[in-house]
């Protein structure tokens, strides 16, 4: 992705929180010279090191199953929220978007019918951590004969990352009191897009004071 200096964040171990805390990420290869897309939540692991791989699965039918081996390519589009330049303090600005997106690439590898069992498992039990105190949802309560029909619709891949770079667009070119204005503005708003934004701002904003 372009990256202008000011918004270029390169350390893996933030951009994994970033998508460990998104999750969903869109993938794209090139399959016989054609591009295509799927979407599927993904396992984040920080090993190998140095950046780290990702685990996720797709329908058997889907075009793109076929494709171990493959360059992948995920993004990942965290928060992202309209900047008003009525909120800035300096009145020469014009509209823009801040946002924090993470971008990975590697080969995919097919996962074995044990790696993809554990996928399975370790998605569910990610995505029920989020529900409590609701009781979790666990796996064993699918009964054995239904693993086969479940295992065999569906294939499992891994992606040891070879390239991972994240782009957090935050007003970090901007003065401290445009960014405090921004800030406000966007907790004054209160959706969860603009207060994912406000947050990172605020501790973008933070650091460099």
């Amino acid at each position: 992705m372009y990256r202008a200096a000011p918004y270029v964040v390169d350390d893996p171990r933030l951009l994994h929180d970033v998508m460990r805390e998104r999750r969903f990420a869109t993938l794209v290869a090139v399959l016989d010279e054609e591009l295509h897309f799927a979407y599927a939540p993904v396992i984040v692991s920080a090993e190998p090191s140095p950046l780290g791989s990702v685990r996720f699965h797709l329908a058997r039918a889907n075009p793109m199953s076929g494709m171990n081996g493959a360059r992948v390519h995920l993004s990942f589009m965290a928060a992202d929220a309209y900047v008003s330049p009525d909120w800035y303090q300096t009145k020469s600005f014009v509209p823009t978007w801040n946002y924090i997106a993470t971008e990975a690439e590697g080969r995919a590898q097919q996962l074995n019918e044990a790696g993809l069992r554990q996928l399975l498992i370790d998605l569910s039990a990610t995505a029920e951590e989020q529900l409590c105190p609701k009781p979790p949802w666990i796996i064993d309560r699918i009964p054995e004969e239904r693993w086969t029909t479940l295992l065999n619709g569906i294939r499992g891949f891994s992606i040891v990352l070879e390239k991972l770079e994240g782009k957090f667009k935050l007003s970090q070119d901007k003065s401290p009191a445009d960014r405090t204005g921004v800030i406000a503005a966007l907790e004054a708003r209160g959706d969860a897009q603009s207060l994912g934004i406000a947050r990172a701002m605020r501790a973008t904003h933070d650091h460099k004071q």
